[in-house]
């Protein structure tokens, strides 16, 4: 037998139906174990302590010598200075060059020449160029250069090691080369 069209269609909406129908009777069913459990089951949450009470303290290191302070810097190297052995008793008496505000990672070695049996570097710092020799003074940690090559400058440091001494450090900064 065959169903007419109007009735093929009537079918899967009638499943529908009967299977929504299905589901409302078994709600019922799911409220009511819901309200059973609300019963039942009681949540076992603990109180929460009271907090703890806040003790303001006055702060006292207000009144005390900076740590990082220039001036207590200044005193510890003048000190320093006075010490017999030190490296730092002629560096700190003698009279700075300007090169030495700048840090060695500013500068960049950018040629060399050999005037009169001397040799001699060009030093860029800040977009200006200085003319260097053995025995100047370039850096901040009392950088004296001791060798002048085509390729490099040798130079010699005054640094604080690990446990505070002061102590010498050798070091060279090399030619910079254009990228082609």
């Amino acid at each position: 037998m065959r169903m007419s069209p109007r009735a093929q269609r009537l079918v899967p909406l009638a499943l529908i139906v009967a299977l929504v129908a299905g589901c409302s009777a078994d709600v019922d069913e799911l409220q009511q174990w819901m309200e059973e459990q609300k019963r039942v089951v009681k949540p076992n949450v603990e109180p929460l302590s009271a907090p703890k009470k806040f003790n303001p303290q006055a702060y006292t290191a207000l009144t005390a010598v900076e740590p990082f302070s220039t001036q207590k810097l200044t005193v510890a190297l003048k000190q320093e200075a006075r010490q017999p052995n030190s490296l730092l008793a002629a560096e700190i008496n003698r009279r700075k060059s300007p090169l030495e505000a700048y840090p060695i990672d500013s500068m960049s070695m950018v040629g060399s020449v050999v005037r009169g049996g001397r040799p001699y570097a060009l030093l860029r710092v800040d977009n200006l160029l200085y003319q260097v020799r053995p025995g100047d003074y370039i850096g901040q940690n009392y950088g004296k250069i001791t060798k002048i090559s085509e390729t490099d400058i040798e130079y010699r440091e005054i640094v604080q090691d690990a446990a505070g001494e002061w102590v010498e450090r050798n070091a060279a900064l090399r030619l910079e080369e254009k990228a082609r």
